[in-house]
């Protein structure tokens, strides 16, 4: 237990302790923060009390305007890290419990900071990692089953294309509909924005220490480059896909904007729910992607879309991260294993988070079969794709006994498209 208050559907006990980065009106300088009920514990202004063996050689992380020193530091300096904060914050613990003026320093409510990146993101790489995302609409595609729908390397590597970094955004962020060229009714290519915008429920993370040029990450010591895990949307323009991906893939209908959650849940805090793949991988992975420890997670996941003519929410999509195909630590070892180097703060996208049933359908696209039928949000409101003043809100949580270790939200509002004159 802590000392500071918080009911037990709270995303941020003291068994999450996520990290991010805020500001606040009174002080514009960004700072790395660890969420703990509805405060911010200022590691600037505790970064003294950091005094293992390994952090008190190297505290001055916590004074950077990001995240990316502190996870290049590696699995010894998150463990310290995560031990001196659970003892800081415990209910016993009376070195920011009784001392009201370093609380009222250290300690910033969440309703009064503006939360950032939480890190600087050198490169966004995007997973295709659930199966049932992969062969969604298989019985209309004339397959016989959804191994029959799947591309042949599908089941073989954790496919994945390279995405742009520079439009990833924090939660909060406004989302602009994209402009680009797509096909008319009469099939010729023409010039307008978006009119099949769509959201991709995902989940992504963000790595740790840096690889070398030329020397693959192995897959037994995958995780010691696996920092932690946030929400991602990739909002994604379907008509604009449609046109341009081949032969290279998406561009312009990915390129425009991803948001994530502010607060990065570390891989410790999420030990407690790292589960076997429920789906059982077949054929056998080459052995570079073989490992024997469980490493997927229990992630509940929802969906939501709030129009502007909407009072509340209308959750659309309810799913589990849990059954993802691929694993991080597989995506990892494949990422790397031509040479490719990773550097602190890279993030990877697990692809839209599908499940087995019509619920767990985790972007319209799937939903409203490409568009060809509409959905309900409620009171006679309807939807193909997202609308000008849609909001999509993403939530994620893990289920403790008696605590839940929570995400925070991913949310972004869609504004009108912006085009050229």
């Amino acid at each position: 237990m802590s000392f500071i208050q918080y009911n037990k559907d709270c995303d941020f006990p003291i068994q999450n302790l996520p990290y991010g980065v805020f500001s606040t009106a009174d002080n514009a300088k960004h700072r790395i923060g660890v969420a703990i009920g509805d405060q911010i514990l200022d590691l600037t202004v505790v970064k003294e009390l950091f005094n293992g063996p390994v952090l008190s050689e190297c505290r001055d992380v916590f004074e950077e305007p990001t995240l990316n020193a502190f996870m290049g530091l590696g699995t010894p300096a998150w463990t310290e890290a995560r031990a001196t904060l659970q003892k800081l914050l415990s209910a016993d613990e009376p070195t920011l419990r009784d001392n009201a003026d370093l609380r009222q320093r250290a300690f910033v409510a969440q309703s009064e900071a503006t939360m950032h990146l939480p890190a600087h993101i050198g490169d966004f790489t995007d997973f295709f990692s659930s199966l049932y995302h992969a062969s969604s609409g298989w019985n209309r595609r004339g397959a016989a089953n959804r191994d029959e729908a799947l591309y042949p390397n599908w089941k073989q590597m954790p496919v994945a294309y390279h995405s742009r970094a520079s439009s990833v955004v924090v939660s909060g962020t406004p989302v602009r509909r994209p402009c680009g060229q797509m096909i008319s009714y009469q099939g010729k290519p023409v010039f307008g924005s978006c009119q099949s915008l769509d959201f991709e429920l995902e989940m992504a993370f963000f790595t740790g220490p840096e690889s070398k040029l030329g020397e693959p990450v192995d897959i037994n010591t995958a995780h010691h480059h696996i920092f932690g895990m946030v929400i991602l949307n990739d909002w994604s323009a379907r008509d604009i896909q449609g046109w341009e991906m081949r032969p290279l893939g998406p561009f312009l209908a990915k390129n425009f904007c991803s948001t994530i959650s502010p607060w990065v849940v570390t891989m410790e805090a999420l030990a407690p729910f790292l589960v076997a793949n429920p789906v059982t991988q077949s054929p056998t992975p080459l052995p570079y992607l073989q490992h024997n420890d469980d490493y997927n997670v229990d992630i509940h996941l929802t969906a939501a879309i709030k129009g502007e003519d909407m009072q509340t929410p209308a959750i659309l999509t309810r799913t589990n991260y849990k059954h993802m195909y691929w694993t991080m630590k597989q995506q990892l070892a494949h990422h790397t294993v031509s040479g490719c180097n990773i550097n602190p703060g890279d993030l990877m996208g697990s692809g839209t988070v599908s499940g087995p049933t019509e619920e767990s359908e985790a972007c319209l696209s799937e939903k409203t079969w490409r568009g060809a039928r509409e959905i309900s949000l409620g009171n006679g409101i309807q939807r193909c794709f997202l609308e000008d003043g849609d909001e999509v809100i993403l939530s994620g949580f893990c289920q403790g006994d008696g605590y839940c270790v929570g995400f925070g939200e991913c949310a972004g509002k869609v504004l009108p498209a912006n085009l050229p004159r």
